[in-house]
């Protein structure tokens, strides 16, 4: 509802279009309370927002230069058939990933082109959008606050490009799909451990991406291979109590095969061409997985390796993390500690001190392992990532 309403009122007054939908929400919520779910929710929300928007149109008195330039007279009725075009099925489908083009306008810094589509396009909020980008949600703020207004001040024009115009910022637009699922795989809300609509939501764009005809490129095939791999195994990453199953205990057998098939399928399309990316290689990490008949069997050594190329792309924090978990699987967990202790920007991150209580207990450090768990603890902020810590301290003591 919201890329569609940008789409009418323009990113300049998102605040309006923020208003009407949460107007329409609340409307929805009193409604069916009393009448039940309507047999077609979406269509139900479409058409209370457009009545909501034909009232907010109505009451606005110079919204002919505002949104409407093409009526003669203020007092021209506004009739219901003119915001129709906006909510026909095919424009709404296509609404979200258009406006997603359209906020990544070169003027606007990437990091706020990607805060921007994640919170107004995808509707994440700034704390799930500071966890993501390993920030704190003052600055995720800060950082929509200056998108919008250098989009206001300068009058920035957000049409979405047309022809080979477009292809400079699917950068940008993959990399907040990536997050959005991200977010979903693994939600930085205390509520939810997974949110699947978000994972979902992901794929759906990135297939949508995928069907176009200048975004088919390798690297949208890359990224919705990765997706695949990891949604085939959603289904076994909790148990009935809503408690996290770790990789090296799922049951594989329950993998979804039906995604794993569409991830290769994808995986192979990725093949085309000579650029390497980022997605490529992360779905290369996941499909050893996929392919492993138990974590022991894993091919951790080929998973290294995929992880030094990736590092090597994109030297961040976080992979440098993964990359010394899986040499520490490939090469043992003297070798694992080692990189580890390499790197120097995540001691406030409670994976990092897991990860090392991990090893520090294959290496029979029960001590040291214990004492990493106990900072990981003070670090953890999710109550059902907190429990795995607990269940591994409870091993070793």
């Amino acid at each position: 509802m919201l890329a569609v309403l940008v789409k009418l009122f323009g990113l300049s007054q998102v605040e309006i279009a923020e208003d009407i939908v949460q107007e329409t929400l609340l409307s929805a919520l009193e409604s069916w309370k009393l009448k039940g779910v309507p047999a077609d929710p979406r269509a139900w929300l479409y058409r209370a927002a457009k009545n909501r928007t034909i009232d907010y149109l109505r009451r606005e008195r110079n919204f002919k230069t505002r949104v409407a330039p093409n009526f003669q007279q203020s007092s021209s009725p506004i009739e219901s058939s003119w915001l129709d075009g906006y909510f026909l099925d095919t424009e709404i489908e296509d609404a979200q990933l258009r406006m997603m083009f359209a906020s990544c306008h070169p003027a606007i810094p990437i990091e706020s082109q990607l805060a921007l589509m994640l919170r107004t396009l995808c509707g994440l909020s700034t704390q799930e959008i500071a966890a993501a980008f390993l920030l704190p949600s003052d600055s995720i703020v800060k950082r929509l606050y200056r998108a919008k207004e250098k989009i206001r001040l300068e009058k920035l024009s957000l049409e979405v490009p047309s022809g080979n115009d477009l292809l400079p910022r699917l950068d940008a637009v993959l990399h907040a799909v990536y997050l959005l699922f991200n977010e979903g795989y693994k939600s930085a809300s205390n509520d939810e451990v997974i949110r699947r609509d978000l994972c979902v939501e992901a794929i759906r764009l990135g297939t949508l991406l995928a069907r176009h005809s200048l975004s088919n490129q390798p690297k949208t095939h890359a990224l919705l291979a990765l997706m695949c791999f990891h949604a085939a195994r959603l289904d076994t990453r909790l148990n009935p109590e809503g408690g996290i199953i770790l990789l090296e205990r799922q049951d594989r057998s329950a993998w979804n095969q039906q995604l794993i098939g569409l991830a290769y399928s994808h995986f192979k399309q990725s093949s085309q061409g000579e650029d390497l990316s980022a997605y490529h290689l992360e779905a290369a990490i996941a499909s050893y997985h996929a392919v492993a008949p138990s974590f022991e069997q894993t091919n951790w050594q080929a998973i290294f390796y995929c992880y030094n190329l990736l590092y090597a792309l994109n030297p961040s924090p976080i992979i440098a993390l993964n990359r010394a978990i899986a040499r520490g699987y490939a090469e043992g967990p003297v070798a694992g500690i080692e990189a580890l202790l390499n790197i120097t920007d995540l001691q406030q991150h409670y994976l990092y001190h897991t990860a090392l209580g991990d090893f520090y207990t294959k290496k029979g450090d029960a001590k040291t392992a214990h004492a990493a768990y106990e900072r990981a603890l003070n670090l953890v902020n999710l109550s059902a990532e907190r429990k795995v810590i607990e269940q591994k301290m409870g091993k070793i003591d």
